[in-house]
Formats: structure tokens, C-alpha cells, sequence
């Protein structure tokens, strides 16, 4: 079967570093629009995933929501694909670092930390600020996409970023397990749960399950679990929020533990989700009703 997924995304790629900011932000906003109205069932997610934050929003407010969702979602694709070019001053100028000293105090004890973070505005902007400006190591647990050339050319993309990259599979746990105990900051989308096989939990007012490595992780290793997530603040910077380490201490049997605390992570990613729920690119069902829809 003939790929032409993969040079869509290259070419796209390649106009976005081509064109001045300001012409590919415009550009971008204008696909995602477009993507967002021709995409029927990832629109119809976006709806149901806005209202469980919101169940108040009116039918106006939940469309120009939705609109935004896609415009954001395309931003964050065109602002990753001018990263590679960017200096780090660049990438210093725009970025507005919030509770970094909380990833500073985990890298102390030399154990590692755990960014656990949404599908939220535009997470790679700070991981690049973090390996290049920082001077940190950053490991990053990715999907396995479709086709694989496409997973091959944005493993590419996100090393030339100074990211270690280990794709989900059963390797994962033991590679990440290695990146905390050399002191890594390890980069975790923890908000879908593509096994399904992780912890049920509350969240947004639904039972659904998470992934359980965040917790396992951290409860096995020592590494601090600090909710993260980046977000794009006016046209020009991005803003990051890093919360307070969740509790990881012992309270019981490991597999209850890894349960309470992914409850809590839940709880936590809520509060960051809440304030731009038009950045949560979510796409895809997350929750049993989705499912039946």
C-alpha cells in the first residue's frame, strides 16, 4: 500500500519552517479549522470531552470551543515542526517557565522526575526549552503510529529536539526505569489509556481507566510525579505549570497504591486540563460511553 501519510507530514513540515511565523500560525489555524468541520467523529469527541469539563456550556459556546480545539491542535503541529531550527534563546524568549523549581528539587536526589502530563497546548516546546536552554536529559514514552515511516520520521523529529525517545511496548518499563535511575526527566502522556488495561478511576465525573505506569514508576523508583502541562498563552509564548508532587509514599498493598495515586494524578491533570480546555487534544474515545456512541 502506497504511504502518503508520511510526505503529507513532511511537506507540511517543510512549508512551516519555510514561511514567516506569523503566515504558518495563520495557516495552521485555518487547516485545523477546515480538519475540525471535515472530521465528523473526532469533532463529536471533542464536544463530549468539553462538555464532561463543562456540562453548562451552550450550543455557541461548546462550537467555538470545539473550533479552538482543532486550531490548537493544529498549532501544535506546525509550532513542532519549526522547533528543530529554533535557538535556544528563541525558545527561551518564548517560554514562561511556572514551578520549575519543582522539577529542580526532584533532579536533586538524583532519582529522576516524572512530568505527567495531558495532551495539552504544546508540550515539546518545553521539553526543547529543557534540553536546550536547561541543559537537562528529557526521555519521552511515545506512541507507536501508523505507518511505520511516519513513526520512524517523528522519532527523527523529536531526537533532533535532544529527546531520548522509547516507543510504548513491552521494552518500555524497563528503558524508562534506566532513563530515572541516570537522573532523567521523563516526559509521560498519561491522560488515554491505549492498553486499557490500567487503573479505573473518576475522571471528569466518569469511571475510566488511566495508565498505570506514571504511578508504577514512581512508587517502584523514588521519582518525584509532578502533573504538567504547557500551554499557549496569546499568539507569541507558551506557559508551563508544574504542580506539587503527588504523595507517593507506601500505604498499603502496590497494586492499591497504584491505584490511589493514579486517582490522584486524575485529579490533578483535571485542575490543568480546566484552565484551557480548548487546548486538550483528545481526540479519541476515552471513556466506556464513548465507546457506545
Amino acid at each position: 500500500m502506497v504511504d502518503a501519510v508520511t510526505p503529507a507530514y513532511q511537506t507540511a513540515a517543510r512549508i512551516a519552517r519555510r514561511l514567516p511565523p506569523p503566515a504558518a500560525a495563520s495557516g495552521a489555524r485555518a487547516l485545523g479549522r477546515a480538519a475540525g468541520h471535515l472530521a465528523r467523529g473526532r469533532r463529536a469527541q471533542v464536544e463530549r470531552n468539553l462538555l464532561r469539563i463543562d456540562p453548562s456550556l451552550s450550543a455557541v459556546r461548546l462550537r467555538r470551543l470545539t473550533n479552538q480545539t482543532f486550531e490548537s491542535y493544529a498549532r501544535y503541529f506546525e509550532e513542532s515542526f519549526r522547533l528543530p531550527g529554533m535557538t535556544p534563546p528563541a525558545i527561551a524568549a518564548g517560554f514562561i517557565p511556572d514551578g520549575w523549581e519543582r522539577l529542580d528539587e526532584a533532579l536533586q536526589h538524583g532519582k529522576g522526575a516524572i512530568m505527567a502530563m495531558p495532551h495539552l497546548g504544546g508540550w515539546e516546546w518545553a521539553g526543547f526549552w529543557v534540553t536546550q536552554v536547561r541543559q537537562r536529559p528529557v526521555t519521552a514514552v511515545v506512541e507507536r503510529l501508523e505507518p511505520p515511516a511516519l513513526f520512524d520520521w517523528f522519532v527523527e523529529l523529536r531526537q533532533a529536539l535532544g529527546f531520548e525517545i522509547v516507543a510504548l511496548g513491552p521494552e518500555a518499563g524497563a528503558a524508562t526505569a534506566r532513563a530515572l535511575k541516570a537522573n532523567h526527566t521523563l516526559a509521560l502522556l498519561c491522560d488515554r489509556d491505549l492498553a486499557g488495561t490500567g487503573p479505573e478511576v473518576e475522571f471528569f465525573g466518569e469511571r475510566t481507566t488511566l495508565p498505570g505506569g506514571p504511578a508504577t514508576l514512581a512508587l517502584r523508583t523514588g521519582a518525584a510525579l509532578l502533573p504538567t502541562a504547557i500551554y499557549f498563552d496569546g499568539p507569541h509564548s507558551r506557559r508551563s505549570l508544574v504542580l506539587p508532587p503527588i504523595d507517593t509514599t507506601r500505604q498499603g498493598k502496590f497494586r492499591q497504591d497504584v491505584q490511589r495515586v493514579t486517582q490522584e494524578l486524575a485529579q490533578a491533570l483535571e485542575v490543568l486540563i480546566r484552565r484551557a480546555p480548548e487546548q486538550w487534544h483528545l481526540l479519541q474515545p476515552n471513556w466506556p460511553s464513548d465507546r457506545a456512541n
